[in-house]
């Protein structure tokens, strides 16, 4: 099994791999279905003056991050011994261009 670190910094890479060139910070926000085999992904990024716009050119990420956000879903269900899956139902990943930072809000049912 990967670690998390592993799978973080392949869902950073792809984020990178879609971002506009004038993108300061770029933002998916995720939602899984339980069954892990589908989900609904929206991209954002803010430019270089604080704007927020749209990533319309997304090849095939949503089709990869949806394979490490499975990944990363089941890696701390296995970790915590969780009993009760999914652990966590979506998230919202901000990557930060500039400095190379990922932060991951995660989303659990209420």
């Amino acid at each position: 099994m990967r670690t998390d670190q592993e799978i973080y910094n392949d869902i950073g890479s792809v984020l990178l791999s879609i971002t506009p060139e004038n993108a300061k910070k770029i933002i998916l926000c995720a939602t899984l279905e339980p069954e892990s085999d589908c989900g609904e992904f929206t991209y954002d990024y803010v430019d270089n003056n604080g704007d927020q716009h749209w990533v319309t050119e997304t090849g095939n990420a949503s089709e990869n991050l949806l394979d490490l956000l499975v990944e990363l879903r089941n890696y701390f269900v296995a970790s915590f011994k969780s009993k009760e899956k999914p652990f966590w139902h979506g998230c919202e990943v901000t990557v930060d261009i500039e400095t190379l930072k990922i932060n991951i809000d995660f989303k659990y049912d209420d």
